[in-house]
């Protein structure tokens, strides 16, 4: 049986997930072209950089509300 999860954990995970939706929906804070990364504008880029972030976001937000699950010792 799965252990309760604690409401602060339920929180923090949502803020997580909550981060990059509120990061991308603020289009106001990256609508520039400057500064340049290898030609490409900061628009852009900036969006491309939550990809990887957003994943990140996502595992601790799994991490939080399941935690590391133990394998069961090999027979």
């Amino acid at each position: 049986m799965a252990k309760p999860v604690r409401p602060a954990r339920r929180v923090a995970a949502g803020a997580f997930l909550a981060l990059p939706v509120a990061a991308l929906l603020c289009v106001p804070w990256y609508a520039r072209s400057t500064p340049r990364l290898a030609g490409v504008e900061f628009f852009y880029w900036y969006q491309f950089a939550w990809v990887p972030g957003s994943v990140i976001c996502m595992l601790v937000a799994y991490l939080l509300l399941h935690g590391r699950r133990r394998r069961p010792p090999h027979r």
